[in-house]
Formats: structure tokens, sequence, C-alpha cells
């Protein structure tokens, strides 16, 4: 990095730059030549635009820049390079902004005497708490790079998992979303020609039909206000979900959704036991690692089994024995507390968890691989429903002219 900075030499005052790995190694340099350093500045930072602060304040660090991010440290960490080296070159590689003056400040940290853990925990944001904790522990037993490989490992898997369930859910979404735009395009320009011609003809509408028409003269008359009252709802839909009775209502609709609800127990089921796995592993201690995994899931009914199993190890009980209680195997699989048993009693429950992560997420991939093939069939009988009562409400008063005539 190329600094400008004011310094002092033989009572001289000299405005000058040159480059250094930061101001402190750029410091060091100049004494050694007698100079000693008043203020220093990056260049880039005094010439950068709007456009570059613009970005490092909005823009936002994707999952997928994350893992990219862990995984090369890991690498240059095994290949031998320092940790501030690789984090410059790091810094260097990354095109987001905003990733860029993370690891700046995060390298600034470390020269100043701090931890790594430490210095990613000023991020909770960008770096979750499983990554925190796992440095942290690989700190306190030399083995940082091995902990960030785990954990680079377990953010790959957790990313894989999210985009199969998400590309599942793609193919539904537009099917609706379309068919939601026709129905509109529908009520704005078809039926108010229909809607016409029946008042010439004075026909008798049945109720369905006058439901359309009221709809859809309401959207002709009103769409300024129609547009206000879909952008409200949803506002209202987004800010109501962060309230915690409708978050809880929401994750009890998915869990006892047909189909989604299957994938919901067991996309959750792996993701507790890979974090779980990965935290043990690297060293954290269990309730530790379960208030960890408690901060990881999304969903409270969830969350709660592990919040209640963190309070409960310490008092002696077994983790498979919490996992097992009846009232928990409607969430977890009956396997989960089976594998933890096993675990528990030949002592390698991280090996134990990794197997039955590795078991759900097979078995999450194959459902999520016939997901589509399985929807259709319900999306097009919604569609046929919606087409059927359509035709049915706008066809049957022209029958009934035609008769009348």
């Amino acid at each position: 990095m190329r600094f400008a900075y004011v310094g002092v030499q033989d009572g001289r005052e000299i405005h000058s730059s040159g480059e250094a790995a930061d101001k402190f190694s750029l410091t060091r340099t100049l004494k050694t030549e007698g100079i000693t350093v008043l203020s220093a500045e990056p260049e880039a930072e005094k010439g950068r635009g709007l456009m570059v602060m613009i970005n490092e304040k909005f823009s936002s660090v994707s999952f997928k820049q994350k893992i990219f991010f862990i995984g090369n440290l890991s690498e240059m960490l095994s290949a031998g390079l320092s940790l501030t080296r690789a984090l410059k070159v790091s810094g260097k590689q990354t095109k987001n902004p905003k990733l860029s003056k993370v690891i700046a400040t995060i390298s600034e940290e470390i020269d100043k005497g701090g931890t790594f853990a430490g210095a990613l925990g000023k991020f909770p944001d960008i770096f979750p708490h499983t990554t925190i904790a796992m440095v942290e522990a690989g700190e306190k037993s030399g083995q940082v790079p091995q902990a960030l490989a785990i954990v680079s490992t377990q953010m790959m898997k957790t990313y894989q998992l999210r985009k199969r369930i998400r590309g599942a859910l793609t193919y539904p979404a537009i099917i609706m979303t379309a068919m939601v735009g026709i129905a509109v395009m529908m009520l704005v320009y078809i039926v108010p020609t229909l809607s016409a011609t029946f008042k010439e003809l004075g026909a008798e509408l049945p109720f369905s039909t006058r439901i359309i028409i009221g709809v859809s003269d309401f959207l002709s008359a009103h769409y300024l206000i129609a547009l206000f009252l879909l952008v409200a709802f949803v506002v209202g839909l987004f800010y109501s979900y962060k309230l915690d009775k409708v978050k809880r209502a929401f994750a009890w609709g998915l869990i006892h959704m047909p189909i989604i609800g299957n994938i919901v127990r067991q996309s959750n089921s792996a993701i507790t036991a890979r974090t779980l796995a990965s935290l043990l592993h690297s060293g954290v201690d269990i309730v530790a690692s379960l208030n960890i995994t408690e901060r990881v899931l999304k969903n409270p009914y969830y969350k709660k089994i592990l919040a209640d199993a963190a309070l409960a190890v310490p008092k002696g009980q077994n983790l498979s024995a919490i996992f097992g209680l009846p009232e928990n195997e409607k969430l977890y699989p009956p396997f989960v507390g089976e594998m933890m048993s096993v675990g528990e009693e030949t002592g390698k429950l991280p090996e134990m968890l990794l197997k039955l992560a590795e078991f759900y997420e097979n078995e999450v991939d194959a459902v999520v691989k016939d997901l589509s093939t399985v929807i259709e069939p319900f999306i097009m009988l919604i569609v046929g429903a919606g087409v059927g009562f359509f035709a049915l409400s706008m066809i049957q008063p022209i029958y009934e002219v035609g008769n009348n005539i």
C-alpha cells in the first residue's frame, strides 16, 4: 500500500510518499532513515471518489465471498504464509470494496496485537458465530489453518444446501408470479370490455361474475390505491415477520406443510449436526457449541431445543436424551437421537454428528431433486382451478344471453 506521509528530518518538515504493508511498517522503515513520521494516510484513501465510498458503505458481502475468503486464507496459512501476509494477499484479491476494507481493519487489529478471533468478532454481521468460535479454538490449540478449513467446509455445505432448496422452489414461484400477472392483465384489459357488453344487454350476472367485475372496476378506476395497498401489504408482511408470534406461526406452518415440512426437518437436522460437529471437532466445549448452533438456526422451535439442551447438559443430562424426547422427535427425526447416543457411548460424538449431517444432506438433496416433479401437479391444479373459475364466471353469462336471444 502506498502512503502519503508528513515527517521531520534534521528539523525540516518533509512531505513525501512511500510503500509499506501498513502505517507501522512505514514508520519503522523511515525511522531507520532518520525520519520521524508525524502523519501518514493511504493515497488510495485521499484520492478515492464518491462511488467508492458509497460502495464501501452500502455494498454487502455475499455468503459465497465469505467462503472464498475463509478457504483461501486456510490454504495460504497451510502453505506457510503468516496471518498478516495472508490477509494482505486476500485484501488484494477481493473485488468487493466492503470486504476489502473489513480485511484491512482485521489486519490492523492483528498488527496492534489483537487476536484473529477478536478482530473477526468486530464484524458479527459478516462473520457468523460459528466462524469466530472455531477460529478462537484454533488459536488456543495452535491449529488456525485446520480450524479455517473446517469453517470453509461447513459454510460450503450450508451454502449448497440452501442453494438446492431455493432452486427447487424457484419454479413454483415463477409459475405463481406469472399466474398473478396474467390475472391482473385480464382484469384490467379484458374484463372491462365484457362487463360493458353485459351492461348493454342487461344480463343477470352470477355472484362469481359480479366479484370479478367488481375487482376489475376497482383496479381500473383506482389503480394507484390498489398499488398503494399492495406495497402496504408487502411492507406489513416484512415488518410483521420480525414479531416473535408471527415468526413462530410461520415456522409452525412450514413444519406442518406437506412435503415442505419434511425438507424443513431434514435440513435443520443437517445444519444442527454439521455445526455441532464442526465446533466440537475444533475444540469448542459442548455448551458453547449448543449456544452457537442455536444462533445459527432460524426456526424458533429448533432454537428452543438447542437452548434447552445448553441448560440440561451441564446438569449431567445426555445430549441424546434431550433430542430423543417425544416432543422433540416431532422436529428432529428419532435417528438423530440414536446417532448421538452411539457417539456418546463410543466417545466419537463429533464423528457421528458429521455422518448424521452427511446423511440428511443427501436426503434433502434426493427430495429436492424430485420436488419440482412432486409440486408440478399441485401447481397445475391451482392454475386449472383459477382458469376454470374465470372462464365459468365470464362465459356463463354469455351463454345465458345467447339463450335468451
